[in-house]
């Protein structure tokens, strides 16, 4: 059964009352931003399980000793993700869009059960809803303390095996390209919000472990000031700004439009948000690296990339898979 849920503006409704109140909760919303959840009973729920960075609502000591693991059943095909590669590519060249973030799902089975795989894999941002999705966020989208909001856009991947895969990621043209497009956008929807916004760092590398590989994702932080007396607002200072820009694109509006022509499932809560308000900070993440269950009670990994006019079509589907892992 579907975990119960209630519509945005419910959700903005109790965001801003909660935190208004400086009461503890956890909220999440889907991609689409017409569901959500939020529950303020955050050591005490057992339908939804959270941890961020650290600190959640399951001792996860102990317990199953089991080597999680998925097992890829099916993959998309390449014919499949080139059609919708093309799909995207045209709206590109029409101007639709500079940079769309183009997803496709996996079916995965899983040596556990979704409760043990919380409580095994380590991420700095995990979340598991009911029965039926799964994530394990290694991306932040906004954090708000003391007055600012700050957001960290992740754009561009390397497997960490490739010879000087640093230096290669960094001189990426096409990746280069990308994250610009991403900061700029990033920084314009805090500007819808806040104040004095400012690139603090640009493209850091990250490295992040996973089933038998590493990663190097390059990210960037971008943050300003929020208005006196709206610090504590926060369905008025976050859900204008989802969908998140790192896994829509730019513009936004018209490249969402774009996403929802050319991919051919739904995401339902992959790539929405979800976040924690412990009194004083809210901290949330983008609900990247995920298990989902469909409909029919099989499991998909959901993965995802960035498409540019510079990108080849067999690059970015090998990154679609090499984004199937299990974090460690």
């Amino acid at each position: 059964m579907p975990y119960p849920t209630i519509s945005r503006e419910e959700l903005r409704r109790q965001m801003n009352d909660l935190g208004r109140k400086h009461i503890p909760f956890i909220w999440g919303i889907d991609f689409d931003a017409r569901k959500g959840f939020v529950r303020d009973d955050i050591r005490e729920c057992r339908d939804i399980l959270w941890s961020v960075n650290g600190v959640g609502n399951m001792d996860t000591e102990g317990g199953c000793q089991l080597q999680p693991s998925l097992k890829i059943v099916e993959v998309t095909d390449i014919r499949d993700y080139r059609s919708m590669f093309n799909t995207v590519m045209k709206g590109l060249m029409r101007g639709d869009s500079f940079l769309t973030n183009l997803t496709v799902r996996t079916k995965v089975t899983c040596n556990c059960s979704l409760t043990d795989l919380f409580c095994l894999v380590k991420a700095p941002y995990k979340i598991l809803i009911g029965d039926e999705f799964i994530c394990f966020s290694p991306e932040p989208f906004v954090r708000i303390s003391d007055g600012r909001i700050s957001t960290y856009p992740m754009k561009g991947t390397i497997d960490a095996s490739v010879p000087q895969a640093e230096e290669t990621l960094m001189a990426d043209y096409k990746e280069l390209c990308e994250h610009y497009t991403i900061v700029d956008l990033m920084r314009n929807d805090l500007n819808s919000i806040a104040e004095n916004v400012k690139v603090v760092r640009f493209r850091y590398v990250e490295k992040i472990s996973a089933t038998g590989k590493t990663i190097l994702q390059t990210s960037s932080e971008i943050s300003g000031s929020l208005p006196a007396g709206k610090e504590y607002d926060f369905g008025d200072l976050i859900l204008p700004l989802l969908p998140a820009g790192s896994i829509t694109g730019a513009p936004k509006e018209a490249t969402v439009r774009l996403i929802k022509s050319a991919e051919d499932a739904p995401r339902g809560w992959y790539t929405g948000v979800f976040g924690f308000f412990d009194g004083k900070i809210m901290d949330t993440a983008v609900m990247i690296r995920c298990v989902q269950r469909d409909n029919d009670g099989a499991l998909y990994f959901h993965s995802g990339g960035g498409i540019t006019i510079n990108s080849q079509c067999d690059d970015e589907y090998q990154e679609v898979l090499t984004k199937v892992y299990l974090p460690q």
